[in-house]
């Protein structure tokens, strides 16, 4: 091998292993060419602290090349231990909301979380965990490259756009950010603590914004 492969190579080697742990060192759009590859990053990556506890990464689950990506706030224990999002109380009730307009979660959508790692007790994940974890996200993003994106809770809400008002005051709304639709949602385990399906409720809510959503996907379909 040549001496200027070998210093290649070892150039290489040094950029990967500085992404996976110093979180000033950017991840480039265009850094990977496939989910799997986040996949296998994401399990060696020490950007932030939360990565000493993690069982598994926690990537996405459902269709790479879905129209929509729903974004959540972080891995919860079941999460964790399958290495899926979405998994436990608050992802069964997310497939049916979804399967409510018709959209199935394994062929319509393409789901992930703010951070990919399982913050301690389930606690939200701090702003230099999310800034360390959001360049995974944003290259999920342009894999993906969806024309809508639901960001589900408050956290998502300002992982991915910056915008810190409540969710409550803008879910439903439509916004862009970087040139994609965007709607935030409630976080389905929110909706769990609020279970009334009364008109004004949060679950009446979220069928609203599903619906319109919906509406929204048939448009740019047809």
């Amino acid at each position: 091998m040549s001496e200027e492969k070998q210093l290649n190579l070892f150039e290489t080697d040094v950029n990967s292993k500085l992404r996976l742990t110093d979180p000033k060192t950017p991840i480039l759009p265009g850094t990977y060419k496939t989910m799997e590859e986040i996949k296998n990053d994401c399990e060696r990556c020490h950007r932030c602290d939360l990565g000493e506890n993690r069982t598994n990464a926690v990537i996405g689950r459902g269709n790479p090349q879905a129209k929509i990506m729903i974004v959540g706030e972080g891995p919860g224990q079941q999460e964790d231990e399958r290495g899926l999002p979405f998994v436990g109380r608050s992802g069964q009730l997310l497939d049916k909301i979804l399967e409510s307009v018709e959209l199935n979660s394994d062929r319509d959508v393409f789901i992930s979380n703010a951070v990919r790692c399982r913050p301690p007790q389930n606690r939200t994940p701090l702003v230099k965990e999310i800034a360390a974890c959001k360049p995974y996200l944003l290259e999920q993003i342009r894999l993906v490259n969806p024309k809508i994106i639901l960001l589900s809770g408050a956290v998502a809400v300002k992982a991915l756009t910056g915008d810190r008002r409540g969710i409550s005051k803008i879910r439903g709304q439509w916004m862009e950010w970087e040139g994609r639709l965007c709607m935030p949602i409630f976080h389905p385990a929110y909706l769990l603590r609020n279970s009334s399906k009364e008109p004004g409720q949060p679950k009446w809510l979220m069928w609203q914004d599903l619906q319109a959503v919906r509406a929204k996907l048939d448009e740019l379909n047809k």
